[in-house]
């Protein structure tokens, strides 16, 4: 199995495919790389020998951040937006949507589910 950027990669995918697994890679940066490193992009990844895995993991090095860099970094950003004030920042500790969506009917995924209104109980009245 080949372990690439700490992840497994599937052994009965493509490479192209497999590579995506990798937080950070895409479909289109994936191509990319293979190209780069010289690997047939449908060939699977059990058929992979250690010199072309090699290959593909320098490439990836080479070319940036991938996985616990990248999720470190996005992380930083978000804190730094938060810590300025800024509106995107006040969005994300709201946790509503951050890029111009209307919210007023729509954004559950973000907003959670629906909190429904609770119907008031009515007094007794004396007699």
């Amino acid at each position: 199995m080949a372990r690439i950027s700490g992840v497994d990669l599937p052994r009965n995918k493509h490479v192209v495919i497999a590579l995506t697994y990798i937080y950070g890679i895409g479909n289109s940066r994936s191509a990319k790389i293979l190209a780069s490193a010289k690997v047939e992009a449908n060939k699977k990844v059990q058929d992979l020998n250690e010199e072309e895995v090699n290959r593909i993991r320098q490439v990836i090095e080479a070319e940036g951040d991938v996985e616990g860099d990248l999720r470190k970094d996005i992380s930083m950003h978000i804190k730094r937006l938060i810590e300025i004030g800024s509106y995107r920042g006040y969005r994300h500790r709201r946790n509503l949507p951050v890029r111009g969506q209307r919210t007023h009917t729509n954004a559950r995924t973000r907003k959670g589910p629906r909190k429904g209104t609770v119907a008031q109980k009515k007094k007794a009245t004396k007699t």
